[in-house]
């Protein structure tokens, strides 16, 4: 389950730094192809970082992890780049 964890939190980082691209770059120049890519890549975010979540719930007893821990996996799910600092760091 620790490998699915790694897989899903570099997914879910690499969706997220997609949409700010997508929302950066395409929506300044081209709206309707912004408004087109918003809802395939908003919706692959919301559940890698649902699925993110509830992994690291699961996880959270079997590799013992304290509080402090625990709360900077959480946070980093919120933060561009976290999910690849926790993955190196933690993972």
């Amino acid at each position: 389950m620790l490998k699915i964890f790694k897989i899903t939190a570099i997914l879910e980082g690499i969706s997220y730094l997609v949409l700010f691209s997508n929302m950066l770059f395409i929506k300044p120049t081209n709206i309707e192809l912004y408004k087109t890519l918003l809802y395939p890549i908003g919706m692959s975010h919301g559940v890698l970082f649902i699925g993110y979540i509830l992994l690291a719930f699961l996880l959270k007893k079997a590799q013992n992890w304290n509080f402090k821990v625990f709360g900077i996996i959480l946070i980093a799910s919120l933060l561009p780049f976290g999910t690849f600092y926790i993955e190196k760091k933690y993972l």
